[in-house]
């Protein structure tokens, strides 16, 4: 069960940083690449907790590289691209800016919050960002605070995904 809440805080962070290296006038359709990397203000795992010998908590802190392929359709429709979202969690007021945007981050569900996001860029291959969460997860019947900061880095690849296929987006 644990697994399964780790899973879904790491799909909305992804889900939020695949939206936030976003913008029609900096972003190009093709291969980005984002690192990016999550600590834990207030982590989910109960005060006290024994690790096996050589286990790092999976709330100790986390860098992930991770590679998206932009179509020009998830630009213009969403200023970049748009992942499905995890959890139920989903991106709403989304503000797109010269040089950067900012949304917020909704979940509701077993976890439940708000986040704010950030992006912004000097140049068209090249993004940095954060991200902010304060909510709960449901753990049983008890709620736990949770709080994390994702900072994150994108990198243009080149117009070729390669093998990265996008995302599907529904319409709903």
């Amino acid at each position: 069960m644990r697994k399964i809440r780790v899973l879904i805080i790491m799909g909305c962070c992804l889900f939020a940083i695949t939206l936030t290296a976003s913008s029609q006038a900096a972003r190009k359709p093709g291969l980005w690449e984002t690192t990016s990397t999550m600590s834990w203000q207030k982590s989910p795992l109960p005060p006290g907790v024994n690790l096996p010998p050589g286990m790092k908590s999976p709330f100790s802190g986390m860098t992930v590289t991770a590679q998206t392929c932009y179509t020009q359709e998830m630009i213009d429709k969403y200023g970049g691209p748009m992942s499905r979202p995890q959890g139920g969690c989903k991106i709403t007021n989304i503000v797109q800016k010269p040089n950067g945007m900012s949304a917020d981050l909704v979940c509701t569900g077993n976890m439940s919050g708000k986040g704010e996001v950030w992006s912004s860029w000097t140049d068209s291959n090249h993004t940095s960002g954060k991200m902010h969460f304060a909510g709960t997860m449901q753990s049983g019947q008890n709620s736990t605070p949770v709080e994390w900061t994702t900072t994150f880095t994108s990198t243009y690849k080149g117009p070729d995904c390669g093998n990265v296929k996008p995302v599907i987006i529904s319409n709903n």
